[in-house]
Formats: C-alpha cells, structure tokens, sequence
C-alpha cells in the first residue's frame, strides 16, 4: 500500500495545467521544470508523511513565486526549507513572508513533525500563476484576480481537490487561508461537490503580515487554539 508521501509525489509528479489561460498569464510548476525541485520536495514528503495516517487539510489560494512556486511545497520557502525542515535546494533562494508566518505558527504547534503529522497543506490552486508587471517583471496572480482566470482554474481545482482526497485526507473538517475570497469561492465549490462537511476560515497569512504584522502573535494564537481545536 503507498504511504500518505508517496501518493502525494506521485500527484505532483503527473500534475499540470493543461486549461487556457488568460492573456498574459503563465502557470508555474517547479516540479515538473526542475528536476532539483521535485527531489527536495519529494524529500520533504518522505520525511514527514511515510506513513498511512489521515491527516486533515489546509487549503491556502495557489502557490506564491517565492513559496511552493519555487520550492515545491506549500507555504515553504528555502530559509525555511533549511532552518526548520534540515532540507536543502541548490541554485534557489527563497524568502516569503506567509513562509515566516506559518513556520513561527508551526513551531508554537509543537514543531514541524507534530504539526505535519496533524495537518496536509495545499491550495485551492496546486499550481500558482504570474502575470507581467512593469518592465515585464512577473508578479503573482490569483486564480480569482479576474473572473476569466476563475473560470480557467474552476475544473482544474475541483479536479484536484478529488484527487488530493485519496491521500488519506480526513473530511469531516477543512480549514481554509483566506476568510475573504478564498473561503468564498472554496465554500461554492464544496456546496456543490461536498468536499467536506466543513470549512473553517482562517486569515491569510499574507494579509496578516502585510496588514496585520503588529497582531502576528495574537493570529498565531487564533491558529494554534482553532487547529487544536478541531484536530480531535
């Protein structure tokens, strides 16, 4: 029988985009371009999920340029692939502030094997997009940035939605990142495909740290009491 890691390397290693996209925007998908990627971050699973216990599910938007759009895994920059996971990814450096967030959260929780050990992040979006900026830079663009890019991403996230199920996901709960947007698009889907039997919001970590940095500590408590909380 795979383990919980297993399944989930197998998914990232078949996943893509194959919908059109809007004018401008590109899809990222650093496990299928780098293979140094797909190697750290199959790692990664390795080390916490070699196993066949449930774990209940985080689901954030899509993947950011400097988080999962770089290293593979959700909400995990390099610095913090290195200090907390002891994981490394030549050639790439990596800093995001939802990564610093969510890894302070983690070690509140108790640290990175109990809390991967509870929970599975991913995203409405498995794969993130970027759309050019001034001068051609890329920037991040969200699946719900414009109503022609919702559409596009629509069958790819109920598809992948079902698919990330089979790992071993427990439905009874999902938590949401984003108590906007993203928990409104992601509370239609689950009304009409039942997903889970709920969605529990939580604020973004983005939104907490560029809008909210003052209260981080008071939202990692928010995090910790809600996770713990509904864990059981």
């Amino acid at each position: 029988m795979a383990t919980f890691a297993e399944k989930v390397i197998n998914f990232y290693r078949d996943l893509e985009f194959t919908g059109r996209l809007p004018y401008g925007v590109s899809v990222m998908n650093p496990m299928r371009e780098n293979e140094n990627v797909f190697e750290a971050a199959s790692q990664f699973y390795r080390k916490y999920y070699s196993d066949n216990n449930p774990r209940r599910m985080i689901l954030g938007i899509n993947p950011g340029r400097f988080g999962a759009g770089a290293t593979g895994i959700p909400f995990t920059d390099t610095i913090r692939m290195q200090e907390k996971c002891g994981l490394s990814l030549s050639g790439i450096k990596t800093y995001e502030t939802s990564s610093v967030f969510i890894y302070e959260m983690i070690d509140k929780y108790g640290g990175t094997n109990k809390f991967y050990g509870d929970y599975f992040i991913s995203s409405v979006s498995p794969l993130g997009f970027t759309k050019a900026g001034p001068g051609g830079r890329p920037l991040n663009y969200n699946y719900y940035d414009s109503r022609e890019m919702t559409d596009a991403v629509y069958s790819f996230a109920v598809d992948t939605i079902k698919r990330q199920l089979d790992f071993g996901i427990i439905t009874e709960k999902a938590f949401c990142l984003g108590a906007g947007k993203n928990f409104r698009f992601l509370s239609a889907l689950n009304a009409e495909y039942r997903f889970f039997d709920r969605i529990i919001p939580l604020e973004h970590p983005r939104f907490i740290m560029q809008y909210r940095a003052k209260q981080k500590e008071d939202f990692i408590k928010i995090y910790i009491e809600t996770l713990r909380t509904y864990k059981s």
